[in-house]
């Protein structure tokens, strides 16, 4: 038959709602082996932890979690929900205190103090479309440990899907999250790197 168009069938995307996300956790689609997130709503697995990057993750909550006895819930690699669309797990996470931990309803946006992530074969995405996705959601505060510069990129005050703020800390700086002034930390500390100690 000539003059018969071909058509082409194209591959229908639709995002899943967080809603969706937690149903297949629920009924056992993705599982706790699953290192998944929910970002924009595509569900994304996540890059393999390294042994640094365990570390930076380990010594960052041993840094924070005496010192916010009380006053702040650390969330080490577990979810947040970001709107209808986004449940990303970062590394870290300082949350509000809750008597309950959130056992009742998971954190949001409004719980988070300050967000952490650690960062070497995934730094273009953290800094991307993870970053993006924070900001457009109102996280006030993120920090990202770059290891591959040994830098600590600290992002603040959120406007639509960008930081109006972006500072770069050093080794042997110091830094505090905003929600907690008196928290003074050393970068090097953060970043691992102070090994003697």
């Amino acid at each position: 038959m000539l003059g018969r168009s071909i058509m082409q069938i194209e591959a229908l995307r639709r995002p899943f709602s967080v809603d969706e996300y937690d149903r297949m956790v629920e009924v056992g689609i993705l599982g706790k082996e699953d290192r998944v997130e929910l970002i924009e709503g595509e569900i994304l697995e996540m890059s393999p932890i390294g042994d640094r990057h365990a570390a930076c993750v380990d010594r960052a909550a041993v840094l924070l979690l005496p010192r916010l006895v009380g006053e702040s819930i650390v969330r080490i690699q577990g979810p947040i929900r970001l709107g209808d669309y986004s449940k990303p797990q970062p590394d870290l996470i300082l949350l509000r205190y809750d008597k309950g931990f959130f056992a009742a309803r998971g954190p949001v946006t409004r719980d988070a103090h300050l967000v952490l992530e650690v960062s070497d074969s995934s730094l273009r995405y953290d800094r991307g479309p993870k970053l993006r996705v924070y900001a457009s959601h109102g996280v006030h505060e993120v920090w990202i440990e770059d290891l591959t510069t040994d830098t600590l990129l600290v992002f603040r005050d959120p406007a639509g899907n960008a930081y109006r703020t972006e500072l770069t800390f050093k080794p042997g700086d110091s830094i505090c999250p905003q929600a907690f002034p008196q928290l003074v930390l050393s970068v090097s500390s953060l970043l691992n790197l102070d090994l003697e100690e």
